[in-house]
């Protein structure tokens, strides 16, 4: 706790003077209790934006190796990631997917606040790309409502590729809270399709961006 206070106190102002972001609709996140903040992918930073203007800590999930770094630079690494608040998954294996899903619904389990990009990976055209159906079964199995989010100017700031942000404006949107019935047992897919594409409907109208009929194909699947 000690870690994220920090890291929020000293980043967030930091963050704040660089992006300039602009915030709207923070009030639509509700203050406790478990919730999933959806939003679009564009930049590496939006995992990192999101949970420095949400008024409440915001878990992502992290590559492992981004906490295995050797050096300053690792500890540094994780020391940001600790503090806002990331979580730790392997990226290799054929349970990795399963894996992330239900190191969510533990941190939606606890009561806290998860965030997750439904397409999977950063869209490199600026479009944004059908969702993937995890999003749905995480609200479907928790019962967790589901905040959009529409990121708008994190690809200028950072543009997939660029090892350093440059100084911009961000714009950031949170939606009115989604609520889907939660089912017994594991959701049909039909339902976690219809849940997802919802989801990805009210996203796109946050981020103003040219909707793609197709998943990413750095990310390719349901």
């Amino acid at each position: 706790m000690f870690v994220q206070r920090a890291t929020r106190t000293v980043v967030a102002p930091l963050a704040r003077l660089i992006f300039q972001p602009v915030v709207e609709g923070r009030d639509h996140i509700p203050r406790s209790g478990p919730v999933i903040l959806a939003a679009n992918h564009l930049s590496f930073l939006d995992s990192v934006v999101i949970p420095l203007v949400a008024p409440r800590p915001v878990a992502f999930l992290a590559k492992q190796e981004y906490f295995r770094q050797p050096g300053l630079k690792g500890r540094l690494w994780r020391t940001c990631l600790t503090g806002l608040d990331a979580v730790p998954v392997a990226r290799d294996g054929h349970r990795t997917a399963q894996a992330a899903l239900e190191a969510a619904l533990e941190v939606l389990a606890r009561g806290g606040a998860f965030g997750i990009h439904p397409e999977g990976s950063r869209s490199r055209d600026g479009r944004i790309y059908r969702g993937r159906t995890g999003v749905a079964w995480l609200a479907l199995t928790s019962g967790a409502p589901v905040v959009p989010v529409g990121l708008v100017g994190t690809d200028r700031i950072q543009p997939v590729g660029a090892r350093l942000p440059r100084p911009g404006r961000i714009i950031v949107r949170f939606g009115a809270p989604l609520r889907f019935a939660a089912t017994p047992g594991s959701p049909s897919g039909r339902l976690r399709r219809t849940v997802t594409d919802e989801i990805m409907a009210r996203i796109g109208e946050l981020s103003g961006q040219e909707p793609a009929d197709a998943y990413n194909a750095l990310s390719a699947g349901s």
